[in-house]
């Protein structure tokens, strides 16, 4: 068969499906990038708020459509959902959509492979680690890895522990084996995924392996980045900060606070009060002094005064983040926010957001003035009529900024003299 592949979510999901490509290509089928080529598709959802269920269930629709014009032509069209949205919902969307050929939860890729055309429905608890027995990248320099899936922490307006089950670790060796067949196929930045990072290997080993796990992973030959994403701020210890100490570790640290409000984060049952984060953030930068600060907040909780948001301001002024997303709430029914009172009415929450990435680019704009006149590492990731596109350290893909400059026929690492920065990009010279 061939299929037209559709990873929708967080970069966990690119990270099974790299895995999962090489199962299926195993079996004998081949994936196609035209989808007029294509006899079927394989559609990995997510299900974490409202805007990515949407997304995940327009995309299926699109597909249905696509299904019902291939049979006017008398071609046969098979679509496969996989992941979190049907994990969340195993009864509701068999019955809504009708059209699709096969329903599956959060399964490891071989186990995907081995049932897509066996069965109607394979939704059970959700299995989240695999082994890794190979994968299948794009031409990319970056590629993500995923050391562990699942939460056991029960930060009230997450829905993720109901469809991905408790925190569960990957076995140290076998991470390391992947890595290495990453770095021997060219791969320049290994970018480590989870729910929380810092959890790895507790469940496993009985405490935070991260920084072992950074050890042997800087000890694999070769010339490449190790990114950490996603580390919950109450569960970062020393030993972890000192895990960034490894050569090719980059110093950026991905750790989403949610709010500044120390009311807002008791309602969120977050434990560490806007004084320790900002003695984390200070603790970071003494350590690092060339650290990037990335953090992610949430804007509109249920119960969020006019105060508590200037609070949040306060805070984001005083730490000054090199780095900032916010989203507003998201009201998931089945999360216990649900049940809390005084709901922030969609206007103001997105007011508030306007507000506060205002704010945000402005420090983002200082805090890049920095590179100026510097030279630094920069990995290249395309070209575009003679102006090489890459990223620094202080960048990760998808979700920062980049660097231009001119240049032709180049790839991996090259030396970039910043000449100008703005708020989110940087440009220079080829050294």
């Amino acid at each position: 068969m061939k299929l037209y592949i559709v990873v929708l979510g967080c970069p966990k999901n690119e990270a099974d499906f790299a895995l999962f490509k090489h199962h299926i290509q195993q079996l004998g089928h081949e994936i196609v990038d035209d989808l007029d080529e294509a006899d079927g598709v394989v559609i990995d959802t997510c299900g974490f708020i409202l805007d990515a269920k949407q997304e995940s269930i327009d995309t299926v629709l699109e597909f249905v459509e696509h299904k019902r014009k291939q049979q006017k032509e008398g071609r046969d069209f098979k679509i496969f959902v996989t992941g979190c949205l049907v994990q969340r919902y195993p009864k509701e969307l068999p019955v809504e959509i009708p059209e699709v050929d096969g329903w599956f939860g959060v399964l490891p890729p071989k186990v995907l492979a081995n049932n897509l055309e066996k069965t109607k429905k394979y939704v059970t608890d959700p299995i989240a680690v695999y082994d890794f027995e190979g994968r299948v990248d794009d031409d990319l320099p970056y590629a993500y890895v995923k050391i562990a899936d699942g939460c056991d922490r029960a930060c009230t307006f997450c829905t993720i522990p109901k469809f991905k089950g408790g925190f569960v670790s990957r076995k140290l060796e076998d991470i390391v084996k992947e890595v290495k067949h990453l770095v021997a196929h060219g791969k320049k930045e290994i970018i480590l995924v989870a729910q929380d990072t810092t959890g790895y290997g507790v469940d496993l080993y009985g405490k935070s392996m991260l920084p072992e796990l950074l050890k042997q992973l800087n000890d694999i030959p070769g010339d490449f980045w190790i990114r950490v994403m996603y580390m919950h701020p109450d569960h970062v210890t020393d030993e972890i900060l000192e895990g960034f100490s490894y050569q090719k570790v980059v110093k950026y640290f991905d750790i989403p606070v949610q709010h500044g409000s120390e009311k807002i984060l008791k309602l969120m049952n977050r434990t560490k009060t806007p004084e320790e984060l900002e003695e984390l953030f200070e603790k970071i930068r003494t350590m690092y002094p060339e650290a990037v600060l990335r953090t992610a907040v949430i804007i509109g909780f249920p119960g969020e005064t006019s105060q508590d948001f200037e609070e949040l301001l306060e805070f984001v002024r005083r730490v000054e983040f090199d780095k900032l997303g916010a989203f507003v709430y998201s009201d998931e029914e089945d999360a216990p926010s649900y049940k809390l009172p005084h709901k922030v009415r969609p206007l103001t929450a997105q007011k508030r957001l306007d507000q506060l990435m205002e704010a945000q680019a402005e420090i983002s704009f200082i805090r890049n003035q920095r590179y100026v006149g510097k030279v630094i590492d920069v990995l290249i990731e395309e070209e575009a009529s003679g102006v090489l596109i890459g990223r620094g350290y202080m960048d990760a893909p998808e979700i920062d900024g980049n660097v231009f400059f001119k240049g032709s026929n180049l790839k991996g690492f090259v030396k970039v003299k910043i000449t100008e920065a703005d708020t989110y990009d940087l440009e220079g010279e080829l050294v």
